[in-house]
């Protein structure tokens, strides 16, 4: 299907004045330029910007978003018109279940989340106390104790 483009309508003199929002208001001046569509000023929103009947609430991708909550829910999906998007209460558990399911369905998910990476297992107690500890060569520098200007060592006292 052809995507359309339409453009960004804003609220008259919105770019002029902080305290007047980009949001659209309808403009009711009597001498508006934006309302009597002059030449330079913004577009009003006209009914001749919609989108074609078949278009309308599809996704970007063409596809019709269906809210799934469970994996059951796939089962109703055709891939080649349908979307899932998961529910925003489904917990991880689920979601996994739900992204695992879609992805032998071949349905396209429009909110997978990230990619969880696997869980690192630690080594237990066990594990640890067989290895050795690793020794740190001993330094030059570190082994001697400081010594002052006239060669002595450097104490200092405890008061």
């Amino acid at each position: 299907m052809k995507t359309y483009a339409r453009p960004k309508f804003v609220r008259e003199e919105s770019w002029r004045y902080k305290r007047v929002k980009s949001r659209w208001r309808s403009p009711r001046g009597k001498t508006s330029r934006v309302r009597r569509s002059k030449q330079g000023w913004p577009p009003v929103v006209k009914i001749g910007y919609s989108r074609p009947t078949a278009m309308r609430g599809l996704h970007p991708s063409g596809l019709r978003e269906i809210t799934i909550y469970r994996p059951e829910d796939l089962h109703k999906l055709n891939s080649k018109i349908n979307a899932a998007r998961i529910g925003h209460t489904v917990g991880e558990n689920k979601r996994r279940l739900i992204l695992d399911e879609a992805e032998r369905k071949g349905i396209h998910v429009l909110n997978p989340g990230p990619k969880k990476e696997p869980t690192v297992v630690e080594p237990s107690i066990e594990e640890t106390e067989e290895k050795e500890p690793e020794k740190k060569p001993a330094t030059g520098t570190g082994a001697q104790p400081e010594t002052t200007k006239t060669g002595e060592p450097n104490r200092k006292r405890k008061p």
